[in-house]
């Protein structure tokens, strides 16, 4: 006789954390925003919610792996509450000038598209995330925390004007590296999610009958 696992609570730390990302990312985007995001107190207080995001990020989903406290809602939301957050961060640095729109833009359609897309097909084929991804993710969260930061000439009292524009080249680097990866592995999804059309196909006819 098969025993039936035990259904796990939505109410749970992993979930309660990813919530916290979720209702963070309007504060986060109002603190980088203030006075046309010249505010170099305000754009500390970006960057520190931002840091917390990305850290709630990795570690909500170890709890739940460790803890076997992985949910529906939470396999929903986890993914969205990270695309909020970058999302935001992208349009917020693209208003303030210092991410180009074009980045903002072509980054926004692969991440959403391909979450769309994972979630949809989540019940049908599973197609974790790559090593490649979760680098992406990382170099991501790297630029676009730095970019945050008040870094540009004139943000930063006088002795620390040239560092500060040195590290925001540093980040744009970095940035560019990122955008190269994000498209990198929206090409390597697309083309996993290729490989398994027969698999979809052939559940979705099985599931019509």
């Amino acid at each position: 006789m098969t025993e039936t696992q035990p259904q796990v609570s939505n109410l749970n730390l992993p979930n309660v954390l990813t919530t916290l990302r979720i209702v963070m990312v309007p504060f986060f985007g109002w603190a980088l925003l203030v006075e046309g995001g010249d505010s170099v107190l305000w754009r500390c207080v970006a960057y520190g919610l931002f840091v917390v995001a990305m850290i709630t990020d990795k570690i909500d989903g170890d709890i739940a792996r460790a803890r076997n406290l992985v949910t529906d809602f939470g396999k929903i939301a986890d993914p969205i509450a990270d695309k909020a957050i970058t999302g935001m961060a992208f349009i917020g640095l693209s208003v303030t000038g210092d991410v180009w729109w074009a980045f903002t833009i072509v980054v926004l359609v692969r991440e959403w598209s391909v979450t769309f897309l994972r979630l949809s097909v989540a019940k049908r084929v599973v197609i974790a995330a790559a090593d490649l991804g979760k680098l992406k993710t990382t170099v991501q969260a790297l630029a676009l925390g730095g970019l945050v930061l008040p870094l540009r000439d004139g943000d930063l009292p006088g002795a620390l004007q040239t560092p500060g524009e040195v590290l925001w080249w540093v980040f744009q680097a970095c940035l560019v590296v990122a955008v190269a990866l994000t498209l990198w592995s929206g090409w390597e999804f697309y083309r996993d999610l290729w490989k398994q059309r027969d698999t979809l196909r052939g559940r979705s006819g099985a599931a019509s009958r």
